[in-house]
């Protein structure tokens, strides 16, 4: 140990240097020009000093730079009138120390004038060191993280960053080796290491941990409970991982990590030393845990609602496409029709060949728009009462028989009654049925069942209907097959988006279901683990009571017109409007025929007489067909309507029990539709 150098005048006896130098205050003794002359060792420490730098400064260099002026002035006036001081919190002072930084400090003074000696000793205390203030320093540096961190999760989009900063942000706050936080598999039976920091090399970002029940994780995740383990060599409640012991871990605090009333995982923080943890550090981990599951809320819900922004964006498209398409299909398919009944056509076998393959195309083609019409929310749905207990039942039949039949099939259902088209719903549930297949190669099993539920899932691929008010019938097809990956499972509903081989796969399967289900004031969730399996629910709107339903066979539907109708046709299509005309002549009717719908009210201005409005939905810029049947029945009451459409998101806001003839059609098909409304009330 260096000896103290005793300044002049001062007795340099080993009483003297042992006091100075063992007081647990911080000592200076400062001559009257204020200039240090000795410290002790605690003043060393508090400062940051050596001996040699500390005793060359003035005391003027020991305080902040914006009261250096006004210290100098208040040295100089206390030199003329040196009195004692004890210390005491009356006054806020501020000591700096060598790095720079500041530590909040109380001082006292003791003039040594009466004895002779031209110094003050300068007794300084760290404020830091009352327990209370400590508390409320330490507090106060917990209050700061959290906002810290809350400042980055409002300019921070990215979860993983967030994800990333929420474990440094509690070790670095809890002055502790590690952190980590866990999110809890979709099984409920394993936990995944989402991020971390002072990891042990028994984990690793990404490694999966058993939930086990008697680990302080798979309490936390059970109960949604913090779990506070002081010192693990008292521990009884859990079993501590080997690793940890190892590793010289003694204490851990785990707390929730909670989304929407559910615990989804947990953030911990570990420490070498005993006792690290008490109330305090459990309210700042449970405060930074609630702010991260507020985040990853957030950013859950901004990505759904872009995943539902970008599929109506392609809904938009798909629907603009196959209306154009089925245009197209109808002037092909109606030309081969005019075609295949020529004179010169009809006798020649290779013509009626060629003209049936193209028929099967335009057939193909139909059932392709028909399938982007339903992601797209614009197919024409006709809803009534479905037995879903017969539905599933005869599904399950049916797909017992033709499916490999190392699937097995299994059906849990009870007797419920949706709103829904029961066509479209059994070719959703048939999709989903073919992808479960598809997804089990070798081999497996597919359960289906329903149940009533009481409300559409928090995120179900599906905007917000209104609610229902009998709840919902929600239907689920699972597999045991392979699962989905997340990146799979993104793209699932898009249309055209596959897994599967070229040729074997359109990828409308999933993308119709969606789209049925939102056109039907539902939803549609799927959920998916890679390597357990897949599970598509879909939720339909619930009849309480069972309605009968009229039904009508196609025997009792009139399939002709008469002769010499009289038919007001509005087409914009000119290569379409040839082929309906076409269509009508051949059935013996007279056609005016309009390109618009302005065009068709000045016909009927000029006097135009006609039995049946033939008029395609979309009709260009302008008037749409809708609006032109309510004009022509408001100068016409009782006319008869018939409205032709590639799509009709426009109808479906209608009031129902107006007929509508979906494009392509044939002329058989165009001739009953006509015979219905003729014969019909409207």
């Amino acid at each position: 140990m260096t000896p103290l150098p005793s300044p002049p005048g001062l007795d340099d006896g080993p009483v003297f240097r042992s006091l100075f130098h063992a007081y647990p205050d911080a000592l200076l003794l400062v001559d009257m020009q204020g200039t240090i002359r000795l410290a002790n060792p605690a003043a060393l420490e508090l400062l940051g000093y050596s001996m040699e730098e500390l005793t060359a400064l003035s005391v003027e260099q020991l305080v902040p730079d914006a009261v250096r002026s006004r210290h100098a002035a208040w040295r100089n006036a206390y030199a003329e009138q040196p009195r004692s001081r004890a210390m005491g919190m009356q006054m806020d002072l501020v000591a700096r120390r060598r790095d720079g930084s500041e530590v909040n400090v109380e001082i006292g003074l003791s003039p040594l004038q009466d004895h002779g000696l031209p110094y003050v000793v300068a007794a300084i205390r760290s404020v830091g060191e009352y327990p209370r203030v400590k508390q409320a320093l330490q507090r106060a540096r917990y209050a700061e993280h959290l906002a810290r961190f809350g400042r980055l999760a409002v300019e921070a989009r990215d979860s993983e960053y967030l994800l990333e900063l929420a474990p440094a942000i509690a070790s670095e706050a809890l002055q502790v080796e590690m952190a980590k936080v866990l999110l809890l598999e979709a099984s409920g039976l394993e936990f995944r290491i989402a991020a971390g920091v002072g990891l042990l090399p028994e984990e690793a970002v990404g490694k999966r941990l058993p939930n086990e029940p008697r680990s302080p994780s798979g309490h936390v995740a059970a109960t949604g409970e913090s779990v506070l383990m002081r010192d693990y060599a008292s521990e009884e409640r859990f079993t501590i991982p080997a690793h940890y012991i190892r590793a010289g871990i003694v204490c851990e605090l785990s707390v929730p990590l909670g989304d929407r009333g559910r615990t989804i995982g947990t953030l911990a923080v570990r420490s070498r030393t005993p006792q690290r943890f008490g109330d305090d550090e459990v309210r700042f981990l449970e405060s930074l845990s609630s702010m991260l599951a507020t985040v990853m809320q957030r950013t859950t819900s901004e990505d759904a609602l872009n995943h539902a922004q970008r599929l109506e964006t392609v809904g938009h498209l798909t629907g603009g496409v196959a209306h154009d398409f089925n245009n197209l299909l109808t002037v092909i398919s109606g030309n081969l029709q005019v075609l295949e009944q020529l004179p010169a056509c009809a006798d020649d076998p290779m013509v009626q060949q060629l003209v049936a393959a193209a028929h099967r195309a335009t057939r193909r083609g139909a059932e392709l728009t028909s399938k982007l019409l339903a992601f797209s929310r614009r197919q024409v749905l006709q809803p009534i009462v479905v037995d879903v207990f017969a539905l599933l039942g005869s599904l399950t039949d049916m797909l017992r028989r033709t499916l490999d039949q190392r699937i097995a099939i299994t059906l849990r259902a009870v007797d419920l009654l949706c709103m829904a088209d029961p066509v479209q719903l059994e070719s959703a549930l048939l999709n989903i049925a073919i992808n479960a297949r598809d997804a089990m190669p070798q081999g497996g099993t597919i359960a289906i069942a329903c149940r009533p539920a009481e409300a559409l899932p928090a995120q179900g691929g599906a905007e917000r209907a209104p609610p229902c008010a009998d709840g919902y019938v929600a239907i689920a097809i699972s597999d045991s097959g392979q699962g989905m990956p997340d990146h799979v499972k993104e793209h699932a509903f898009e249309p055209f988006f596959t897994t599967k081989e070229a040729g074997r796969g359109t990828g409308l399967g999933l993308s119709t279901v969606y789209g049925f289900a939102r056109q039907s004031h539902g939803a549609v969730m799927l959920q998916s683990t890679l390597g357990a399996g897949t599970t598509v629910t879909l939720y339909l709107p619930r009849v309480a009571e069972r309605v009968l339903a009229e039904k009508h066979s196609d025997a009792d539907e009139p399939r002709r017109v008469r002769a010499g109708l009289k038919v007001l046709l509005v087409e914009d299509d000119a290569e379409v409007r040839k082929v309906v005309q076409a269509f009508l002549l051949a059935m013996g009717c007279e056609a005016i025929v309009c390109a618009d719908a302005e065009a068709a009210l000045q016909a009927l201005d000029a006097g135009a007489v006609f039995d049946l409005l033939l008029t395609d939905i979309v009709l260009g810029p302008g008037m749409r067909g809708t609006e032109l049947a309510d004009r022509v029945r408001e100068r016409v009451p009782g006319a008869r309507v018939l409205l032709m459409s590639g799509y009709s998101s426009a109808l479906l806001d209608e009031e129902p029990g107006r007929e509508l003839l979906r494009k392509p059609y044939t002329r058989t098909e165009l001739e009953r539709a006509m015979a219905k409304v003729m014969n019909g009330t409207q």
